[in-house]
């Protein structure tokens, strides 16, 4: 009877406990929230699962697996029954790929998903999209707004949302989420917000066009409160943007840099076709290695306005403005503007 005691005990335990796998776990959003799903103890087992594990070390009581997304995951991952599979996995540098690159990895990546999911019984999946699908945008963008994608980046972005859709659908008690966040930034992220301050710092900024061209970024601690949000909210299905709530212009960010490190410094709007002209010479000098790009210059002068409305008619609380997000990363990560 002591053995049978102990073996129920054993199975009592082994069923209550919540594992979760985050595909695309290697990248700066899979670390961050495999950091937070630890420190919160949200999920007994956490593995992280992606081509390469990166140099960081893995959160206390994460595991790492080496998994491609483009082929069936099933016969790559350990033997688990996820409560939450968190599909991170993409191809999304623009430029840097060629066109097919992201179709491979992104629709490949989405239907390996919903048959992994499907395989196991998984019944919750939360899915990173992008404001790519919007495509470009002049004035403020919802999730309410039209679909209209131009890249090959966004193309896939959305097809892969529908692969997804398809899965929730098709069986009861499904759930997915999906968000799609602006440009993300913080602590460890070498980006477009850490180049412009390491600018500002240096002394210089240059504006690639107008002053008054608005940005929509997100902070990452923002963004892994807005998964939680969506995830204790129990709805079987959403759709969220998520981007910090008020979109400042490129001026209002340097001027908050500015503001922070208690220095003014010169700051000069440069015409469009001359940054092309420039960037286009530093990628023939340095054999195409340089980050300075003619179509990323060409992206930085074109505004995105995102508005999260479905988080705020949700009453999520948005605890970072661009002003706060700097002091937080600054506090949790000084190296990063040494």
């Amino acid at each position: 009877m002591k053995l049978l005691g102990a073996w129920d005990e054993n199975l009592m335990e082994s069923q209550t406990k919540r594992s979760c796998i985050i595909i695309g776990g290697g990248g700066y959003i899979g670390r961050r929230w495999a950091g937070r799903l630890a420190s919160t103890k949200r999920f007994d087992r956490i593995v992280l699962a992606d081509l390469e594990r990166g140099d960081d070390a893995l959160p206390p009581g994460a595991e790492f697996v080496v998994c491609d997304a483009r082929i069936p995951l099933a016969a790559q991952l350990p033997s688990l029954d996820p409560d939450w599979i968190f599909n991170f996995a993409a191809v999304h540098r623009e430029p840097g790929h060629e066109a097919h690159a992201y179709f491979d990895t992104n629709l490949a990546g989405a239907r390996n998903a919903v048959d992994y999911a499907t395989a196991t019984g998984c019944r919750n999946i939360l899915f990173t999209s992008s404001i790519a699908v919007y495509g470009p945008t002049s004035g403020p963008t919802s999730e309410t707004s039209p679909l209209y994608p131009v890249t090959p980046y966004g193309i896939s972005k959305l097809c892969a949302e529908l692969i997804q859709d398809g899965w929730q659908q098709a069986g009861p008690g499904r759930r997915l989420l999906v968000c799609r966040p602006g440009v993300i930034y913080g602590p460890g992220d070498p980006g477009n917000i850490l180049r412009m301050i390491r600018a500002v710092k240096r002394g210089y900024f240059l504006f690639p066009g107008r002053r008054s061209l608005r940005k929509s970024y997100g902070y990452i601690e923002g963004l892994l409160d807005s998964f939680e949000f969506a995830i204790d909210g129990g709805l079987a299905r959403l759709t969220f943007n998520y981007v910090e709530r008020e979109t400042e212009t490129l001026g209002r960010l340097v001027e908050l840099i500015q503001d922070h490190f208690g220095r003014r410094v010169p700051t000069v709007s440069v015409p469009l076709p001359l940054l092309q002209a420039v960037a286009a010479l530093v990628q023939v000098a340095t054999r195409g290695r340089s980050a300075v790009h003619p179509v990323r210059v060409r992206k930085a002068a074109v505004s995105t306005h995102i508005v999260p409305k479905m988080l705020g008619e949700l009453g999520f609380d948005f605890r970072y403005d661009f002003d706060r997000s700097l002091k937080d990363w600054a506090a949790s990560s000084p190296e990063d503007f040494s």
